[in-house]
């Protein structure tokens, strides 16, 4: 006897629900662009941890630092389109490395979807413990005191939006300011604790826990408004220097051609995590702008942020290297 269609239905989504239920049970890796204790790689450890309750699988931080991010880039998009390998990264290696780097080994358009945003934040300029500057003008100042207004800054990577703040604000300031970069913000930051420099440009979660404890200095930060976390840091805006105000995103992003279901279901699933008060708190204090965007929604973002910034770098003669 034959099976009939009602039983062949049965049988295909008892089949589909078996596939789906082992698809979960698979570990997750989590590609972090940046070394380990750097700002984006206390955000990715902060939400995996909870991801993987609401996803019931393990979610592992992987760090793949070098190059600004194009490494773990370039590990995404060799990736099975499964959803067992997600990317966490920020605005500079999606949206400013492709405008600055002829041949990245990647098209963020065409070899990444976005999954889910679930923060923006601002970059600041900071300087270390043993510079002499309590304020940014103090900081300006100072800098045209030693040898003739020169002074490197700190960068997290090269090629980055913080490297273009710097070549702005000495522009603006009439100081011949030289960045630095660095392969990710942890270890300029402990060259700053250690002040072997004086000054570096991050994100605010990169600063923000040894500007509190009164290591480092937090003297301006780029947005529209203040930061909740740094209400008396002012912006650049105050200091007289606009149009920083398009503020950098974080998203996650999978390899071309992951299922739509699969990505709407790690995208609930922080959603869900987002909400929870204890992650919304711990993103906060980081200096983060908690708030979720769908795929769609960070998708026009990044488009959006693109834009804004390719007509910046044209501006400023930048040459992709």
């Amino acid at each position: 006897m034959f099976p009939s269609r009602r039983h062949l239905a049965v049988l295909a989504l008892a089949l589909s629900c078996g596939w789906a239920a082992a698809q979960s049970a698979k570990p997750i890796k989590l590609l972090v662009g940046f070394p380990p204790g750097g700002g984006t790689d206390v955000v990715a450890r902060t939400l995996a941890e909870k991801l993987k309750d609401e996803l019931g699988t393990p979610v592992v931080v992987e760090n793949k630092p070098g190059a600004g991010g194009q490494l773990a880039a370039q590990a995404l998009k060799a990736s099975p389109a499964d959803g067992t390998v997600l990317f966490l990264s920020h605005d500079h290696t999606i949206s400013i490395l492709p405008l600055v780097v002829k041949n990245p080994g990647y098209d963020s358009a065409t070899d990444f979807v976005p999954v889910a945003g679930f923060a923006t934040f601002v970059n600041s300029f900071a300087v270390s413990g043993a510079t002499p500057a309590k304020t940014f003008t103090e900081y300006v100042n100072w800098v045209k005191t030693q040898g003739a207004g020169k002074g490197a800054v700190g960068i997290p990577a090269p090629a980055s939006t913080p490297e273009f703040l710097v070549k702005v604000v000495g522009e603006k300031f009439k100081l011949d300011l030289v960045a630095a970069p660095y392969r990710g913000s942890a270890p300029m930051m402990a060259d700053m604790l250690g002040n072997q420099i004086s000054a570096g440009v991050g994100s605010v979660p990169d600063f923000i826990e040894n500007h509190k404890a009164g290591k480092v200095r937090v003297l301006a930060v780029m947005g529209a408004k203040r930061q909740a976390a740094l209400p008396d840091v002012p912006t650049f805006n105050e200091l007289g220097l606009n149009g920083l105000d398009d503020l950098p995103y974080y998203g996650l992003f999978a390899p071309a051609g992951t299922p739509k279901a699969t990505i709407d279901h790690i995208g609930q699933a922080l959603s869900k995590v987002l909400a929870m008060p204890d992650v919304h708190e711990n993103l906060t204090k980081m200096g983060l702008t908690v708030g979720y965007t769908n795929a769609q929604q960070l998708a026009q973002r990044e488009r959006a942020y693109t834009q804004v910034w390719a007509k910046m770098i044209k501006a400023s003669g930048f040459q992709p290297q």
